[in-house]
């Protein structure tokens, strides 16, 4: 066997034997061993490989499978700029804290620099970004090969979690040839070396658990049993049991402190809140290691969160607060003429199916959900908001999805959608997920008109640079990359049962969407001015 071929078979085997179920590949000739080594665990039922042509579609398509699974998944490259258009996905993993692989063939180190095809200087591409950047040779041999594999999944699910980079360089023959005996692991199927999993623990917070509090629960939050208000981002754990109100409420009910989890980025009233010099913020410490979220600079303490016993009436006053903002919420999102995204998540949220996945775009539909739905048990929600891009979010879903088991959607922008339109590319051979995309088409940008570059004095530039007006036909695009479309109105949305790719198209206009937004943040503020 040679070298390359050798190389090659021995790392995937590694990384099954190390837990590994999925793989993502995208085509190309310096990572031919990879391919055959892969094509073969496939072919014996040892993981399951996903083949894509796009390599930027493939990182969030690992990604993906990697969110919602919690197991890494290697994505594998050839060398050059292949390798270059995985860095979205690695910046996304690495401030999500998902254990992504990212597994590139290179040219031999002696063709570095000499003008040879499609070679650049790989190792370190991915700078700080990555919990761990090494270099498989393969003069290394198997014990080398194996428990470096041992040791990049380490990393990847250490603490704190996130992308690792194996950098590979094969040398000419690149195909396999004559298949003697396999470099052998040992003891069965175990990993080489057996790595456990790392956590940390703190010390509690020097809060006054008496003193009312308030906390916020912001993407990735696990779940908590607190006797004190919650805010919760849609993608926390703790969002079923949350105010549904929360976000509407922020700017009337002011507590004495706030204790933050997960990493709060959605929402300007929540920024405002821990800004605030007279409140005292502390965050609870991750047990994997991860950074606090501190924007404003006012956490007092990271720590273990203590049991919270605050005063008598703290809670109900935010349920009561709470019940009446939703009130005034249901009423005017009942009014056709209110902002068709927040509309859509309502109903989107309250129609899906006990157990399904919900995957969520960045932009305005994760915020809709957020200001707009009833948070409720059953749901897997995901969303990346490690640095909140649009790209790969089709992908991602995709990836969720195949790992997820179950029922699966998303909700996106139609910007969203066309930024990773490639995400439909899925040749007849790869596994299909069940999924249903439901799609907010509003002709552009609709996040921008609620910004400040939305104000008035603007309109003469906004909608050509930041309203990004398209032409696309979007049942015609998904005709040609094989995905089934429907179009469906916010009133009386149909949801089918996901059964292959579906698109479902649901058409607005931005027009009114700033005014839509203020007319529900009065209706609000009346309701809890109401005796």
């Amino acid at each position: 066997m040679d070298d390359s071929t050798a190389h090659a078979r021995v790392t995937v085997d590694e990384l099954v034997r190390c837990g590994v179920t999925d793989a993502v590949f995208c085509p190309g000739s310096r990572n031919a061993p990879l391919a055959f080594a892969l094509h073969a665990a496939d072919a014996a039922g040892r993981l399951r490989l996903h083949v894509r042509i796009d390599e930027r579609t493939a990182g969030f398509l690992a990604l993906g499978l990697a969110l919602r699974s919690g197991r890494p998944v290697p994505v594998c490259t050839t060398s050059g700029t292949a390798v270059a258009n995985l860095h979205p996905a690695v910046l996304e993993a690495s401030h999500a804290g998902v254990p992504l692989v990212v597994l590139t063939a290179d040219r031999p180190p002696q063709l570095i620099g000499t003008g040879a095809s499609q070679t650049i200087v790989q190792d370190g591409i991915f700078g700080g970004a990555v919990r761990l950047a090494t270099t498989s040779v393969t003069a290394g041999g198997n014990a080398h090969w194996r428990s470096l594999v041992g040791r990049a999944l380490a990393a990847a699910m250490g603490a704190p979690p996130g992308p690792v980079h194996v950098n590979m360089p094969f040398g000419e023959p690149l195909v396999p040839g004559p298949d003697p005996a396999f470099p052998p692991g040992r003891d069965g199927d175990r990993p080489w070396t057996s790595v456990p999993r790392a956590v940390r623990s703190a010390p509690p917070l020097p809060l006054d658990p008496s003193a009312p509090t308030l906390v916020i629960a912001g993407s990735g939050a696990p779940e908590l049993e607190v006797a004190a208000p919650v805010v919760a981002e849609p993608s926390s754990a703790v969002w079923p049991g949350a105010l549904r109100a929360g976000p509407w409420l922020l700017d009337t009910i002011r507590p004495a402190q706030v204790v933050v989890v997960g990493r709060p980025t959605l929402h300007r009233p929540v920024q405002r809140l821990l800004a605030d010099p007279d409140v005292a913020v502390y965050a609870v410490a991750d047990e994997y290691g991860s950074a606090w979220t501190d924007v404003p600079g006012t956490v007092r303490a990271v720590g273990s969160l203590p049991a919270l016993t605050p005063p008598a009436g703290w809670l109900d006053r935010w349920h009561a607060a709470d019940e009446s903002a939703s009130a005034a919420l249901d009423k005017a999102l009942d009014d056709p003429a209110a902002p068709a995204g927040l509309r859509l998540s309502r109903a989107l949220v309250a129609g899906l199916p006990d157990g399904a996945a919900l995957v969520l775009g960045s932009s305005n539909p994760v915020r809709d959900v957020a200001l707009a739905a009833a948070p409720r048990p059953g749901l897997t929600v995901l969303a990346n908001r490690g640095v909140a891009g649009i790209d790969g979010t089709v992908s991602t879903a995709i990836g969720a999805a195949l790992a997820h088991g179950g029922p699966a959607y998303a909700l996106m922008g139609d910007l969203t959608l066309l930024h990773d339109t490639t995400g439909l590319v899925i040749g007849p051979d790869e596994p299909r997920p069940d999924l249903t995309i439901v799609v907010l088409n509003d002709g552009g940008g609709g996040i921008f008109g609620l910004l400040e570059q939305g104000s008035a004095e603007h309109s003469h530039a906004f909608e050509r640079v930041f309203g990004t007006p398209h032409a696309v036909d979007v049942a015609v695009l998904c005709a040609g990359l094989g995905a089934t479309h429907r179009v469906s109105a916010v009133d009386g949305l149909t949801l089918p049962r996901p059964r292959g790719i579906t698109v479902v198209e649901v058409r607005a206009t931005r027009a009114g969407l700033r005014e839509g937004h203020a007319a529900l943040r009065a209706a609000v503020r009346d309701a809890l001015r109401e005796p």
